[in-house]
């Protein structure tokens, strides 16, 4: 029998779907990836079991933008979102006919969307009561039907509940799982640093798919015109920020010295070019002024002298 399994690459994740293995199911482990969680998954999950990923656009963005049952701590919309997730999730399970879906969601361990009422409302919200088996908490569950229909022994299902990972690190142990991410990762919308970053650019109207990527890289400048400047941190994001530049904006770097691309997104004009200028002979290893190479469109448009943006200046224009 087939089952459909949320598979996050995470510790959860591997401990249901080698639980799933163990009951002699055949799962087809689904991952999805959003604009907050970048993918980091290179390889199927394990030998044998079939895998697939989703990846999420524009239309996430905007649950994000105005979840309808809020957002959490910071901007995670977690209980919109498993709803968006359970959705396709069960367009999946339809498609491969799989009569119910795993998750590695555990009873207590998330604040907002691992709730018993949390839990009964997804379901009902998604039409699929009944039919989410969540086997690391089921113990502490109401039965479900794969339970019921003899599908899934519940006597080989556990009673793990609460935020502490030692029972899932125990398990792994017992189980030889290894090379799992550590538990702090994950969605970036649960980090207040950036969420601050992403409440700021919404504000703006910055809510591309590119915007949201914008929002992963360097240091975060807005001038007073309502332009953004980004500067990179290293060579790996220097790369990044020239991928993501588009006609709409200016890349700059200092001439002769090592020092960082610059991006200066939807400049309002030379002002503005020239602080995005400053800033970029800020973080170089420049001393004074010096000569600024800028490119639109791949194409070098000007060649600017101009000194450090002063430390008052680039307190006052910083994010974050």
């Amino acid at each position: 029998m087939r089952a459909v399994v949320l598979y996050s690459g995470g510790l959860d994740s591997k401990l249901v779907l080698r639980l799933i293995l163990n009951q002699g199911l055949h799962p087809l482990a689904l991952t999805f990836f959003t604009p907050f969680t970048p993918p980091q998954l290179t390889e199927p999950p394990l030998s044998g079991v079939e895998y697939r990923n989703t990846i999420f656009g524009q239309e996430y963005i905007d649950l994000v933008k105005s979840p309808s049952y809020g957002w959490g701590k910071n901007m995670n919309p977690c209980i919109d979102c498993r709803i968006y997730t359970l959705k396709i999730t069960k367009e999946v399970m339809d498609e491969v006919g799989a009569p119910f879906i795993v998750t590695g969601e555990v009873l207590g361990q998330r604040p907002m969307s691992q709730r018993r009422d949390t839990f009964r409302l997804i379901e009902k919200e998604v039409g699929l009561e009944g039919l989410i088996l969540r086997p690391l908490s089921a113990k502490l569950l109401p039965i479900t039907v794969p339970e019921k229909e003899g599908w899934i022994r519940r006597g080989a299902l556990l009673n793990i509940r609460g935020r502490s990972r030692k029972p899932q690190m125990e398990l792994a142990k017992q189980w030889g799982i290894g090379g799992y991410p550590s538990p702090a990762g994950g969605c970036r919308l649960t980090d207040p640093n950036f969420s601050h970053r992403l409440r700021e650019a919404l504000s703006f109207g910055e809510d591309s798919l590119r915007d949201m990527e914008l929002l992963k890289l360097g240091r975060h400048f807005r001038l007073p015109s309502g332009a953004k400047v980004v500067v990179g941190r290293d060579e790996e994001e220097n790369g990044k920020l020239s991928s993501l530049a588009s006609s709409d904006g200016h890349l700059l770097e200092v001439v002769g010295f090592p020092g960082p691309l610059t991006f200066l997104s939807k400049g309002k004009g030379e002002e503005d070019l020239r602080s995005a200028a400053s800033l970029c002979v800020r973080y170089s290893d420049g001393e004074g002024a010096v000569e600024v190479r800028t490119r639109r469109k791949g194409k070098e448009i000007d060649l600017l002298r101009v000194p450090p943006l002063e430390e008052g200046k680039i307190l006052e224009y910083r994010l974050g």
